[in-house]
């Protein structure tokens, strides 16, 4: 039996049968509330972080890697539950005695809090917690402090109101996204990856690119991007590609921290890239108050010089090293692998329409989740028929009923879902698809778990800055800096970033940073998506960041290597891609904020100049080894690239034109160039 990290085996046939069905059940209750929306919002909330809080306890232990202590399990898991089933039951009570807690509304708000605590930690360890705690002590305290940091004292009454019932607390917005958007997105991603497009994905890019210089590396990042079109998760996807990129690097002489390196780095980028993005994108929009597409619209040109920026570090790096490609007859055919799985990419494509064709994206991933369902569920029983004919009639007239869901309602869908069932369910092989798309849907619950318990606990965060207006104070340093140094408060924001993001993951990172900095750099002039989109970028790479990179850790066992050793090699990769959001403050247009396309070109193209000579500046080799004096150039070129001060931009296309045609001109006169 594999074992994860958590002491439950990394296959659900494994799991104690308990946790099995609290799984099931808790998916089945996120997917019938999405259809249907049988209960409130506050209920909607309190019962998802009721399930959190009761698969956290039945599979996470106190402490170290063995099966949770059941007693104990249990007594905390029926707490967490109970706080959801009293929020539910006394629903009307609660509005309209808000603000007059009983004694047993207290009761109910402390042990919530106790519980997300400790939940929190038992998922992601110390830091958050204890940042959160600071927060909370901040709340109770915090008038006893000096200057500007006092506030006028709350009593704990209203600490516990405002964090534990309401809105704005542990049941606030990242939560209500987590309990919607998030969790469908998650079972989306979780149901093709058991339908098998890691294995499509990974065939397309080795196709692609495995024969190339420095192939395996090159394959770490391609399919990283393109998981990242469906998972939205940096951690999900070193563990699922990983897998196979880090080994396959280090057959081929790639050192271990360095393969690491580059699947961590390659894999937070799937943050950034739409469709789906990361859970942060939902958070994002629903905190601004802007469509999703948009968000999806400004991420899109940042994601692709993301995993440019990272292709490019690879491709340098493996020239540096001479690293070679798999031979071109060990590589499967890229066009071979999306003949043979097409059919996965169907509701990809359908979700990536509905969103950009203004749909909600609750509305969207109920789609998207639904279509993959009946791909997979209808594969099963069409691609053991022989007639190409049958097939296309088959998936016709499932493409017929899908589209009368959308005059009919959701019932449709749940119609032929249900019949798909049936019948998988008396043909050969039909059982084992069932148990996949079964195990999809137990593996996407556990998969929002660590999402979801880092939404509840940041509720505290967002339930303090509303209460006590601190973020206004530090918005108000940051200001005062900004005002005669626009650069300087960028490079604070990004410090504060990479600071708070080491050690937690990027979720709580955004809702803090985002909470005080963003609306700071508001004030400043930068645009209300581009603000948090800065926050956002440098929250994705403070996962890379020594000493505590989530990412590097969790690429750690599978590189057999330290996590700091592949941190320091993940921040390495990442530089070139530092620049990006930089542009991105002087220029709008590069996240396509305004209609000028010509705008949006021109700082496309400075930003793969800039990102180009950064990498050259990093790895110090080009066509050659390049010496100090070429590095340093090649940086203070990308520097003056990126300031946007008058003639910066003229000066700093012309001195890094210049040293690219002498290095080619000095490495061909040295010897030919290593191929």
């Amino acid at each position: 039996m594999s074992e994860d990290h958590h002491g439950i085996a990394a296959n659900p046939r494994d799991w104690p049968k308990t946790l099995f069905y609290v799984a099931l059940l808790f998916s089945v209750f996120q997917i019938v509330t999405a259809a249907f929306a049988p209960v409130s919002s506050q209920v909607l909330r309190a019962v998802h972080v009721g399930f959190l809080l009761w698969v956290v306890f039945l599979s996470y232990p106190a402490f170290g890697r063995a099966r949770p202590w059941q007693p104990l399990a249990w007594i905390l898991s029926l707490a967490g539950i109970t706080t959801a089933l009293y929020q539910w039951f006394f629903e009307a009570d609660l509005v309209q005695r808000s603000g007059d807690l009983t004694s047993a509304d207290m009761v109910v708000g402390l042990v919530l809090i106790a519980l997300v605590f400790e939940a929190a930690r038992r998922v992601m360890g110390i830091a958050l917690p204890v940042i959160c705690g600071l927060f909370l002590a901040y709340g109770l305290l915090g008038e006893y402090l000096p200057g500007d940091l006092a506030h006028r004292g709350y009593g704990f009454d209203q600490i516990v109101n405002q964090l534990s019932f309401g809105t704005e607390g542990l049941y606030g917005t990242p939560t209500y996204v987590s309990a919607t958007y998030i969790f469908l997105f998650i079972l989306f991603g979780s149901f093709l990856e058991q339908a098998g497009m890691i294995k499509l994905f990974t065939d397309f890019a080795m196709g692609l690119f495995g024969h190339k210089l420095g192939g395996p590396a090159k394959v770490s990042v391609a399919s990283s991007a393109l998981m990242g079109t469906i998972t939205g998760s940096g951690i999900a996807n070193v563990v699922t590609t990983g897998q196979f990129t880090i080994p396959l690097m280090k057959r081929f002489g790639y050192k271990a921290a360095f393969a690491g390196g580059v699947e961590a780095t390659s894999s937070m980028g799937s943050q950034l890239m739409p469709p789906v993005m990361g859970a942060v994108a939902f958070i994002m929009a629903e905190t601004i108050n802007v469509p999703f597409v948009e968000i999806a619209k400004a991420a899109l040109i940042p994601a692709i010089l993301y995993f440019g920026s990272v292709f490019w570090m690879v491709h340098l790096e493996a020239k540096r090293s001479d690293l070679k490609g798999l031979p071109k007859d060990q590589c499967p055919s890229a066009w071979g692998a999306v003949k043979e799985s097409w059919y996965l990419l169907i509701p990809l494509f359908v979700l990536v329409y509905l969103l950009f064709s203004g749909r909600t994206p609750l509305f969207s991933g109920m789609v998207g989740l639904a279509l993959t369902a009946i791909v997979i569920l209808g594969s099963a029983i069409i691609l053991r028929v022989s007639s190409f004919a049958l097939r296309c009639a088959f998936w016709i007239a499932l493409g017929v009923l899908c589209v009368g869901f959308f005059q009919l309602g959701i019932s449709v869908i749940f119609a032929v879902i249900a019949t798909l069932v049936v019948i998988c369910w008396f043909i050969q092989g039909g059982r084992e698809t069932l148990s996949i798309c079964l195990h999809a849907l137990v593996e996407g619950a556990r998969h929002a778990v660590p999402v979801g318990i880092a939404c509840a606990l940041v509720g505290i965060i967002i339930g303090i800055v509303s209460l006590t207006g601190i973020a206004s104070t530090f918005a108000g340093y940051i200001l005062a800096i900004g005002r005669d140094n626009l650069l300087l408060s960028l490079i604070l924001t990004m410090v504060t970033c990479l600071v708070l993001g080491m050690g937690i993951p990027t979720i709580p990172n955004y809702i803090i940073t985002s909470s005080i900095a963003a609306p700071a750099l508001l004030e400043l002039g930068v645009p209300l998506i581009v603000s948090h989109m800065f926050v956002f970028y440098f929250g994705i790479l403070a996962d890379l960041t020594p000493p505590v990179a989530l990412a590097c850790f969790a690429a750690a066992p599978i590189a057999k290597e330290t996590g700091f050793k592949i941190s320091l090699w993940a921040v390495r990769i990442a530089l070139a891609g530092f620049v990006i959001p930089f542009m991105a403050v002087y220029n709008p247009a590069l996240m396509m904020q305004g209609d000028n396309l010509w705008m949006t070109a021109y700082v496309l193209v400075k930003t793969v100049l800039a990102v180009g000579l950064w990498g050259m500046a990093s790895t110090g080799y080009l066509q050659q080894k390049m010496p100090i004096w070429e590095r340093l150039l090649s940086f203070a070129a990308g520097a003056l690239l990126v300031v946007a001060l008058p003639l910066t931009d003229e000066i700093g296309f012309v001195l890094g034109v210049l040293i690219v045609l002498q290095h080619v001109w000095r490495s061909r006169r040295v010897g030919p160039a290593i191929a």
